[in-house]
């Protein structure tokens, strides 16, 4: 079973990520963040910080630090610090101070008076809702408010009256942050009017089309580089505010310049997950069949309306079958910090609502929510002519039940251990499949070695291995000849590493380039002068063959003179898009002890069976899930961002935000269902980084529901709701 090629660097430490990056010279920025949620800086009182030891410069919205708004195709606008004096947000970015160390810049720093006028506040959710707006169309443009009604059904409201059974809840998630091990940081370095930018990123080319803009200069003056990345989960995909005033302060120093953001720093000068309110209503027949389902959600958004949580959409709309359907997705504009995709955006949060609503319809109906899930299988999205492609999850579900235990499942309340309630919960978990255009270059050598690249980056995910084992399959070499190289935008543009994609992205463009550079090496063999002139030969395990004698690839390139020959391959979303609708599916299982008496909850076993088509890499696809599901632990019992009425967060740190330990996390058990999909693209893989996450908070709630009869609604699950 392959290992992570850049395990050992990693592990010894060797890994270089952005801010171990140090240069002759070099200065330290530390951004100086706002103490109100809304209002504007009237003046910023620098005369100290200016004249503190080290200290060489001090830039506010006061100054002329330039750096333009800049606009990319994928993600529109992206907001750039120091350009106006207006606070949207308490912790927002106002200032940066430059010094010789980072000690002295942050004791600068500190030493800033700032005045505000205030404005009022609106931090609320709850509080807000009359304020909501429709949201912005869905990810493949759905207005936000649609239905679907069965001939002669004139509403909803009509569609969820005639149903024989109907159960109505209401669901809450809080905001959570991303929380990468790495914080976000930046290191800029000028020379000769090029920018080099050395930066945890998800995506060293769309960095480029964001920073060339950004400081007004020419794509080819942009340099990014991110070999390694320590972890990201959406919240590194587009250009930090560290690596925008590092650019800009080292231009105007011509030093270069490194800032690092504190971990408190991280929770608002980056982006969070929003927190959500969502209200579901399924109707049924006696028998199980879903005659009607509403999913209204309303998900908090910043000022600047420029991220949603779709939560309806993304889950409803494509899980269950039903003639009947209602979506509606709102916005509610707070004076909130940024947000932005984080880990199953939308499907995280919205599975949480739609399965546990499943949960208590199983309950309502006084049947197993397996057999429930099982009779309302989807063939594909509600309101498309686009089946899925494939779907085994029937197959996650069985497996699934009888690898866990579950015939061992008692009604609500029903077994104990002790002093503890113990319960067991399902859900199902999906998320879409698809791909970004990618492009990789594969380049055999004469020491018969091949060199995989492109600007793609591994935030953690394995890519990098993938890009080994799928070019050594494709060249038909082992995986140690292969040396693969991304995350530095001199490559080819290896797309987004983000949304489950970068295995199908990459892969695909991998087969392309490698078929190809196997073609062009047959063809200088056989050319004339060529060790096989006029020959018809063939390739195969890393060899050329002809008239019954063979000569290796780097044979081939020596008899030439050649130190090596390279071919880029390109892929991306095609004609397949029109013929079917794409997805990864699972069934998540979760078993919980809630303590009689003090009402702490454990998780004491869990298990994932998954349908993602085929898994490139065993290994690190199993801790892949193994880490999704754990995150969806984190969501249902520890993680939530608690925001104080004047718009600080009160605990914006790894002391009092919660995420699980070794401690918290019990058994995992993860299964794969392979079928390999070569309708999506030619390598068969569909994306497993955030399908783990989706269903298994769900699945943790119904768990608890199970153990104790206590139905908790708002997550994180905390002892006061477990209370009698």
């Amino acid at each position: 079973m392959p290992s992570r090629v850049d395990g050992p660097q990693k592990v010894t430490g060797r890994a270089k990520y952005g801010a171990d990056n140090s240069f002759p010279d070099m200065v330290y920025g530390y951004v100086v963040t706002s103490t109100i949620a809304h209002g504007e800086v009237v003046a910023m009182d620098v005369t100290a910080a200016k004249s503190a030891p080290g200290v060489v410069g001090v830039y506010t919205p006061f100054d002329s630090l330039e750096i333009h708004t800049p606009s990319t195709p994928f993600f529109g606008e992206t907001w750039v610090p120091l350009q106006n004096r207006d606070v949207v947000y308490y912790g927002q970015p106002i200032g940066v101070v430059v010094a010789e160390s980072f000690e002295q810049a942050r004791d600068a720093a500190y030493t800033i008076e700032v005045s505000y006028t205030e404005h009022p506040a609106a931090t609320s959710l709850r509080d807000n809702l009359d304020n909501a707006e429709d949201s912005h169309p869905a990810r493949d443009g759905t207005p936000p408010v649609i239905s679907f009604l069965a001939d002669g059904v004139e509403s909803i409201e009509d569609a969820i009256a005639a149903s024989q059974v109907v159960v109505e809840r209401e669901y809450s998630t809080a905001t959570q942050n991303h929380v990468a091990m790495e914080p976000h940081s930046a290191v800029a370095l000028w020379e000769d009017g090029v920018l080099t930018m050395y930066t945890g990123s998800q995506a060293t080319n769309i960095q480029v089309m964001e920073l060339a803009p950004a400081m007004g200069v020419e794509m080819t003056q942009v340099h990014a580089v991110n070999p390694y990345v320590g972890g990201a989960f959406g919240g590194k995909g587009r250009t930090s505010i560290p690596a925008f005033l590092a650019a800009a302060v080292s231009r105007a120093l011509g030093r270069p310049v490194k800032v690092v953001l504190t971990r408190e720093q991280v929770f608002t000068v980056t982006a969070n997950r929003p927190e959500t309110l969502q209200r579901m209503t399924i109707g049924a027949g006696t028998d199980g069949t879903i005659t009607a389902l509403r999913h209204e959600s309303w998900s908090a958004t910043p000022l600047d309306r420029s991220y949603v949580e779709q939560t309806s959409h993304t889950t409803s709309r494509d899980w269950y079958a039903t003639q009947n359907l209602a979506l509606a997705q709102r916005m509610v504009p707070l004076t909130i910090p940024p947000a932005t995709f984080l880990r199953a955006p939308g499907e995280a949060p919205g599975s949480y609502a739609l399965e546990s609503a499943m949960d208590e319809l199983a309950v309502a109906l006084n049947m197993d929510p397996i057999e429930l899930r099982l009779r309302n299988s989807s063939i594909g999205p509600m309101g498309s002519d686009l089946q899925w492609s494939a779907k085994y999850l029937d197959d996650c579900y069985h497996i699934g039940a009888a690898r866990f235990g579950w015939e061992h499942r008692t009604p609500a309340k029903g077994r104990e251990d002790g002093d503890w309630q113990v319960g067991m919960g399902t859900a199902t978990a999906m998320f879409p499949a698809f791909r970004f255009p990618a492009s990789v270059d594969v380049t055999l050598k004469a020491d018969e070695t091949a060199v995989v690249s492109t600007s793609g980056a591994d935030p953690g995910t394995g890519l990098l291995t993938v890009l080994s084992l799928v070019g050594a399959e494709s060249l038909d070499i082992p995986a140690d000849r292969i040396t693969p190289r991304l995350g530095d935008s001199a490559y080819p543009p290896g797309g987004l590493s983000g949304g489950s994609t970068a295995t199908a992205s990459a892969g695909s463009a991998v087969l392309i380039a490698a078929s190809q550079v196997i073609d062009d090496l047959l063809s200088v063999a056989t050319a004339p002068g060529g060790p096989f002139e006029g020959k018809e030969a063939t390739y195969a395990d890393g060899r050329v063959l002809a008239d019954g004698r063979s000569m290796s690839f780097g044979e081939v390139l020596r008899a030439l003179g050649r130190e090596a020959i390279s071919a880029t391959g390109s892929s991306g979303p095609g004609e397949e898009m029109t013929k079917h609708s794409f997805s990864s599916f699972g069934a998540q299982f979760c078993e919980v002890r809630v303590h009689k008496l003090t009402r702490e909850v454990r998780v004491s076993r869990m298990l994932g069976v998954f349908d993602a088509g085929r898994i490139i890499n065993d290994k690190a696809a199993r801790s892949q899930l193994m880490g999704g599901m754990i995150w969806g632990v984190a969501m249902a019992l520890h993680e939530g961002l608690e925001m104080e009425p004047n718009g600080r967060f009160a605990n914006a740190d790894l002391a009092s935000y919660l995420v699980p330990v070794n401690a918290d996390i019990p058994q995992v058990d993860v299964h794969f269902v392979q079928h390999p999909d070569t309708l999506l693209n030619p390598v068969g893989a569909k994306g497993i980084g955030e399908i783990g996450t989706v269903g298994m908070a769900a699945a943790v709630a119904n768990a608890v529901y199970n153990a104790t009869g206590i139905r908790v609604r708002r997550l994180p699950i905390a002892i006061e709701d477990l209370l009698d």
